[in-house]
């Protein structure tokens, strides 16, 4: 494991660089700050020797790549909305519907992956099995179940 003068002394030396190819991967900050505290962390908790400072710089640079595409990699990465621009749409103005989906949010993420694709992006269950590496049947059935755990988060009203 690295000391902590010697993280900090990473960070001063390589922290703007990993910051910069993080925006360039991913244009967006708040992900870029999330992959800036991941590589140090993975640096902070390494015990690899490095021969040189270059040796150290290539090292920061590959794991921040990896890092940004494995992020770009990352399904629901891309199939993400501002919460701003949710809530802007029309669907979701009705206080009713802005219940719905606080009420979506509580529900365990098997469930709610499921029927936010079903409902909200239109996908029937064999797109989403194929998605989410997941047979058709076994859709259905995540799909019904969170349908009924919503009911009780609704008290008795849920999605038909």
């Amino acid at each position: 494991m690295v000391s902590e003068s010697e993280l900090l002394k990473a960070i001063d030396t390589y922290g703007d660089m990993v910051k910069r190819l993080c925006v360039v991967y991913l244009k967006n900050e708040a992900d870029s700050e999330d992959i800036f505290q991941s590589v140090f962390l993975k640096f902070y908790q390494t015990n690899k020797t490095f021969n040189s400072a270059e040796h150290l710089k290539a090292w920061f640079i590959r794991v921040t790549i990896n890092a940004c595409k494995d992020q770009l990699k990352d399904f629901f990465n891309s199939h993400k909305v501002a919460l701003d621009d949710v809530i802007e749409k029309p669907l979701l103005e009705d206080p009713s519907n802005k219940a719905l989906l606080e009420s979506l949010m509580m529900l365990e993420k098997k469930y709610r992956e499921v029927i936010y694709l079903y409902y909200y992006e239109g996908y029937n269950a064999s797109e989403i099995g194929k998605l989410l590496h997941k047979k058709p049947n076994t859709i259905y059935s995540l799909l019904a179940r969170g349908r009924e755990k919503l009911k009780v988060i609704l008290g008795g009203e849920g999605l038909d």
